[in-house]
């Protein structure tokens, strides 16, 4: 809603964007819906194929979503030529929302995770989680929260991490990611371009490399290369943990034990 909303404020007319998973394809193009905003979507194809229903989402808030890497921007053309059954990543649909918006007139590009602003944005989660708990009388002694380029978990631990440090809490905050996109617990920690093209300013954070392209079967969401660089910053200096898990390993701890599904 803030980016929907300071764009229309500035004058833009239409805003093109990146999704992995979907939610944040959805989230902005309702948004868009409600200040009058065009808005065009590259999803990562693989998701595109796997969650119609994000799709059908976006759809009925009026946008506009193409497969990525699609033949609509000569960086989508390129992957294409390289590999026609390219899954895609959220590099690559980056890459090609900003050539969309670089060469379409009244466009903004406007993203959906890693990037400050928009952790910032998140942290309305915790702070609504903070006020829940007052008023429960209850403080958590964990705060877990998932990760895939960082803006949810910034969004949820970032105001705990706020009492962590002003107040001295001894809250023990752990940030949970994908072993299929491990940028966490095996990235390297330097300077990275945000997308596979290369065409964003460098970021500093835990990063896969930007030419990581996770493997389809990954049922997780984001399917991104590296770490919003303020979370990755709290991981250096120890204000958080992180740990990755195989995704079956989790479909057995929620479905039962490998021998109660045979």
């Amino acid at each position: 809603m803030p980016q929907a909303f300071y764009n229309k404020e500035a004058g833009t007319q239409r805003l093109a964007t990146e999704t992995g998973a979907g939610q944040w394809g959805a989230s902005l193009a309702f948004a868009c819906s409600q200040f009058g905003l065009e808005c065009n979507v590259y999803m990562v194809k693989v998701s595109y194929d796997q969650k119609p229903y994000r799709r059908m989402l976006m759809h009925t808030w009026g946008a506009t979503v193409h497969a990525s890497p699609s033949n609509l921007t000569e960086f989508g053309r390129k992957m294409q030529a390289a590999d026609p059954h390219c899954a895609g990543s959220l590099g690559i649909a980056i890459s090609e929302a900003i050539e969309d918006t670089v060469k379409t007139p009244h466009t903004k590009y406007s993203l959906g995770s890693v990037l400050n602003h928009v952790c910032l944005h998140q942290t309305v989660i915790g702070e609504e989680s903070i006020r829940q708990m007052e008023k429960a009388g209850e403080e958590p002694d964990v705060i877990f929260g998932c990760c895939g380029g960082g803006s949810n978990f910034a969004g949820l631990a970032f105001p705990f991490m706020r009492r962590k440090i002003k107040e001295g809490k001894k809250y023990r905050i752990v940030g949970v990611e994908p072993s299929a996109c491990p940028s966490l617990t095996q990235g390297e920690l330097r300077y990275d371009f945000g997308d596979t093209a290369a065409t964003t300013p460098l970021l500093k954070m835990y990063t896969l490399g930007h030419d990581f392209i996770p493997p389809s079967i990954h049922a997780g969401g984001l399917r991104y290369h590296g770490m919003s660089p303020m979370v990755s910053h709290a991981l250096k200096l120890g204000l958080m943990e992180a740990q990755a898990y195989h995704q079956t390993r989790v479909f057995e701890r929620r479905c039962g034990s490998p021998a109660r599904k045979a």
